[in-house]
């Protein structure tokens, strides 16, 4: 079956705003119980920060106890330090039309971050290269469904570790306009990134305005290292966006009961955020999460659970309660391909984020394997279900033309409304209409060659990529680009490590 251009009919916001309302799953005496048992934590174990006397030095002038590389937090401190984190803030695109609101009543779809592997029907599983990385970049650009370039889509392994930051930082700025992430896994590289978004926005504009984040996961349970409180302080230096998340499995990084779990998340993304706002106040901040449990007889983590989707109505019930931006993981999977348990698991953790309050989805595309495995066909099914979470969150928009009076008069009783004037005048724009799925009787379907979602999946990223054209870049700044990266690469011998 030839496929039709992505949906049109529907064309997603620039800055998708969410008109249904949260799902309130804890009470009040709940929530109390979490925080108080989250202070404990901070107070009698306490966080360890490694190899990091500056960290240390900030957070015992701000108040907390030191001893050795342990620090803990009087109830109440950590979140006091927590509050002159913006409620919301904007995040600029390379394009103004690309800019958006992360906080309030805004939800961001990003892709999937991180994975060392990509797989697609032709080629199997495999390393993931450069072009790669640079593919799912210009995937990302072209879909009207996300809003954001997400930061290491893949994990490039033909590039060297110490020096594939500067050509993925360069693939987001010159191969999209939507916001984007920059390097975390050192202090340098994170300064790298950064300086590479000077180039092209201008250093005196990133004292006021954020155009790139870190990604910042906490060594759970209860650890900072230097690599990432370095990075996290790099970011928050300059103004610039911080995603912190605690990443934690249950019974293995935490505890197995859902409460201690969600405590343990709650003061370490507290702590984290702490340490940004110390190194500069009002620096832009999402409080994340990445809770989720594990198949305690293989050790295997698991995703789209009964217990993982409660958790995430709980965390994000304690992160309003900061006031601060929240993220959850959107479209996760266990699953090694792109079939009904990895379609099931993704769109119950999806679902369950948005209803939770997510403002910030981080993995909305592509995520397979438990994040070891980014599918081009999983990327594109998954931007087909991102589609119908934005009319999803839209709600139900009451008017008179939607209350539809001259559809009823036109027909009448007993008749059907496909030719009146109301159905032709609205059917274009009533409801989400997949491109992907099938919906043709099993005749025309098994006439065509009986297609699965995934082929036409496969067909469809292939068709995306042949079709890209790249956004327009200043000669001079592009040039300015490269320079930099030669002299950064050129600097330093190759690192495979």
């Amino acid at each position: 079956m030839a496929l039709e251009a992505q949906n049109s009919t529907l064309q997603a916001p620039r800055v998708l705003r969410r008109a249904i309302p949260l799902y309130e799953l804890m009470d009040e005496e709940g929530l109390v119980a979490l925080e108080n048992q989250a202070d404990w934590i901070l107070k009698e174990i306490g966080v360890e920060f490694l190899n990091d006397q500056e960290s240390l030095a900030l957070l015992k002038e701000a108040g907390a106890s030191v001893d050795g590389t342990r620090v803990r937090f009087e109830p109440g401190l950590a979140k006091a330090l927590c509050k002159t984190a913006p409620s919301s803030f904007r995040m600029e695109g390379r394009a103004p039309k690309h800019s958006v609101t992360i906080g309030g009543d805004s939800v961001v779809f990003t892709p999937a971050y991180g994975p060392p592997f990509v797989s697609d029907l032709d080629r199997g599983r495999r390393y993931a290269t450069l072009e790669d990385f640079q593919n799912f970049v210009k995937l990302a650009y072209m879909t009207p469904f996300l809003h954001h370039s997400g930061g290491t889509v893949c994990e490039p392994v033909d590039i060297p570790v110490n020096k594939r930051h500067l050509d993925m930082v360069y693939a987001h700025l010159r191969y999209s306009t939507k916001p984007f992430m920059g390097g975390v896994t050192s202090p340098q590289r994170a300064q790298d990134s950064i300086e590479m978004a000077r180039i092209v926005f201008g250093a005196d504009y990133l004292e006021n305005h954020c155009v790139i984040q870190g990604n910042i996961n906490v060594n759970s349970p209860l650890v900072f290292d230097d690599v990432m409180t370095g990075a996290l302080k790099a970011y928050a230096h300059a103004n610039q966006g911080i995603v912190l998340s605690p990443f934690i499995l249950g019974g293995a990084m935490g505890p197995v009961t859902q409460p201690a779990l969600i405590a343990q998340a709650h003061a370490e993304a507290m702590v984290g955020i702490a340490l940004g706002q110390l190194v500069r106040p009002g620096s832009p901040v999402v409080y994340g999460n990445f809770l989720t449990t594990m198949n305690l007889k293989t050790g295997a983590p698991t995703f789209g659970t009964p217990e993982a989707n409660l958790m995430t109505y709980a965390i994000g019930q304690l992160c309003r309660r900061l006031d601060l931006p929240f993220r959850c993981g959107g479209q996760l999977t266990a699953s090694k391909v792109a079939d009904g348990q990895a379609m099931q698991e993704a769109a119950d953790s999806m679902m369950v984020g948005l209803q939770a309050g997510a403002n910030y989805v981080l993995h909305s595309a592509g995520w397979l394997e438990g994040g070891l495995t980014m599918g081009y066909e999983k990327f594109v099914m998954d931007l087909d279900h991102c589609g119908m979470m934005h009319r999803m969150l839209a709600g139900i928009q009451i008017d008179e033309n939607a209350l539809g009076c001259e559809a009823f008069r036109e027909a009448g009783p007993g008749q059907n409304f496909f030719g009146v004037q109301h159905t032709m005048k609205n059917f274009e724009a009533a409801n989400y209409m997949s491109d992907l799925a099938d919906t043709r009787s099993f005749e025309q379907w098994s006439k065509d060659g009986c297609e699965t979602m995934e082929q036409r999946a496969n067909h469809r990223w292939k068709e995306m990529l042949a079709s890209y054209e790249a956004p327009p870049i200043d000669p001079a700044i592009d040039e300015a680009l490269l320079a930099f990266m030669a002299q950064k690469k050129n600097s330093t011998e190759d690192l495979w490590y």
